[in-house]
Parts: C-alpha cells; structure tokens; sequence
C-alpha cells in the first residue's frame, strides 16, 4: 500500500468550499441564498452543512421562526473561517504589480567603480523621475556578489562577472572594445598610438575588477609587457593622472569615453588585439517573477541595451 504523506493532516482539513458555504450561511442566514452564490442546488448545500456539522461535531445553525442562527460554536469560529478565507485568497493571487510612482524601497545593484562613472547617473536620474520614492545603493562586485544575489541582499550585479554560474540568469546589455587614453598634450603620441610607441611609452595599471584581469592575461598570451608606472586599484583618479603626466592608460571604451570628457584627454584605437568586455545584468532565479526585480530589470534593459539588442532574450546560465 502506497504510504501518504502527512496522514494525519488528510482526513482532518476542512474543505474550503465547506468553508465558502459555512461563510454565506452566516451572512445570508439562508441555506437557499448560500446555493445560489455557490452555483450549488440546495440540497447539494444541505448535504455539505451536514459533513461540516458532523466533522466539527455542532449543529452551527439552528432554525427558530424568522431564519436560521448561528450557534455559539458558529459565532466563535466565524472570525477564523473568514481569516482561513481571506489567506487563501491572497496565498492564491497573482504577485502585485510593482508600481514605480509610490513604491517605497531599497534597490541594491552591484558594480564595478567604472559603472558608477558611465552607468549610474543615467540610472539615478531615470530612477527619481519615475520612482521618486525609491533607494539606489552601489555596492562592490566581489567574492560576496553570488551570496548577496540569492539572499535578496542585492537585486542584480551589473557589468562584467564571468564567475557567477548555475542558478543564475544573464542578460547581455552591450560589448566593449579596449581603447587608450593619453594626454592632449603627450610629448611624442599625436593622432595614432602604434604598438611599438605602446610598449616603449610608461602606463598607468588599473589593478581591480574583472576587466583588468582579463587585460592582464592577454597580454601575457601575447607576451606583452608593459612598463607599468603605477598602479591604481579602480579608475578614481586615472583622468588626472594622465592629464598631467606622458602614461598611457588601457580601459574598456565606455569608462575611457566617459573620462576623456571630463578630462583633457585624448582616446585612441588600441594598437592590441583584445577580446570585447561583454556588459551583462545578472539576477539570481529566486528572484525572476518578483516585479520589483523584473521592473528594475526592465529600466537597466531599456536605458543601457543597444538598440541591435534589444528584444534580445535572457538566459540562465548553468555551471558546465
């Protein structure tokens, strides 16, 4: 014989519709006015109040001149009923939609100290004129990123995180080619940066996040030796240094763009051959259907999404 899981809660449930019944009963004091809210013939009803009687071993109705009263057994669980009722109505609807304009919450993204430069204020001013009422908080691409993910901590990692695997969705926003950064007023670099001025010239070393990395081992593949002369741990503070002295920087095109703007800088093609740096939003899948998540999803699609990728669909991604 097949074993039941949890026998001892099978035969002692109370149906919900016996629930429902029991509910109309009470409010309408009429048997027949229960079956027809029901779509139930009344004897249908009758032979339901009888099961739910002998199963809470009460008569709950009674039935003096002028309709039927509830028994004070009824007039004690009524409240109860109507509880259970409005639990499994609410256990049973679909999620709320997330409603930007008077939303109250905190939205954590991950990401690298570029993206704050290239991607945040387009987000941030996006973000107050449609959710003035919502939190934005940056915090580090790290070790903790995949644990931060799956607990909730964090809504999505934005940027360039190879290591983050099964149970993970990904959603590819755009590609970067690698570009050079050097002074408008470097000595000897004027319209073009060949590979032999690139390996004589002095540069700055951007030592964190995942894209210097994956510099670093291109260009070991490559045996490319650069002359470092400094080092930085982020891009805090690379436009001034490059401003003012003969180093060249390497960066991926986004972050060089943005800082050649706000400095006295000038971007050149990179005389290398290196692999694009690939943007993606990732998002753990505990968190696909929640609609603040899929609304906030949606916003970093729209702003950031090149517009040959749009439509473009998701995928999770699985540990090989």
């Amino acid at each position: 014989m097949k074993e039941r899981l949890f026998p001892e809660l099978d035969d002692d449930l109370i149906d919900v519709r016996l629930l429902r019944m029991f509910d109309l009963i009470y409010s309408t004091r009429s048997v027949t006015r229960a079956a027809e809210q029901l779509g139930q013939k009344q004897p249908t009803i009758s032979i339901w109040l009888g099961k739910l009687r002998r199963q809470l071993g009460d008569p709950l109705f009674v039935r003096p001149p002028g309709g039927m009263r509830p028994t004070p057994r009824a007039d004690a669980l009524i409240v109860t009923a109507r509880e259970v009722l409005q639990s499994l109505r609410e256990f049973s609807s679909a999620p709320q939609q997330f409603d930007p304009a008077s939303a109250r919450r905190r939205f954590c993204i991950c990401m690298a100290d570029s993206s704050h430069l290239c991607l945040m204020p387009q987000l941030l001013a996006h973000l107050r004129a449609v959710a003035p009422r919502v939190r934005l908080v940056a915090a580090r691409i790290d070790e903790e990123t995949a644990h931060a993910l799956e607990s909730g901590s964090a809504d999505l990692a934005l940027g360039f995180v190879p290591w983050l695997e099964s149970g993970f969705y990904q959603q590819t926003l755009f590609p970067q080619d690698w570009v050079c950064l050097v002074s408008n007023k470097h000595p000897r670099i004027r319209d073009t940066l060949t590979l032999r001025a690139y390996n004589e010239e002095g540069h700055v070393a951007i030592t964190g996040g995942t894209g210097a990395q994956l510099l670093e081992d291109t260009m070991r593949r490559q045996s490319v030796r650069r002359r470092v002369v400094c080092e930085l741990p982020g891009f805090l503070g690379l436009s001034g240094i490059v401003s003012s002295t003969d180093l060249i920087a390497t960066s991926p095109r986004q972050i060089g763009e943005t800082l050649a703007a706000m400095a006295d800088l000038k971007v050149m093609e990179c005389p290398l051959t290196l692999p694009p740096v690939t943007i993606k939003q990732h998002w753990h899948a505990r968190y696909h259907e929640e609609p603040g998540n899929r609304w906030l999803r949606g916003v970093v699609a729209n702003l950031f999404m090149q517009e040959d990728r749009q439509g473009a669909g998701t995928r999770r991604k699985r540990a090989a």
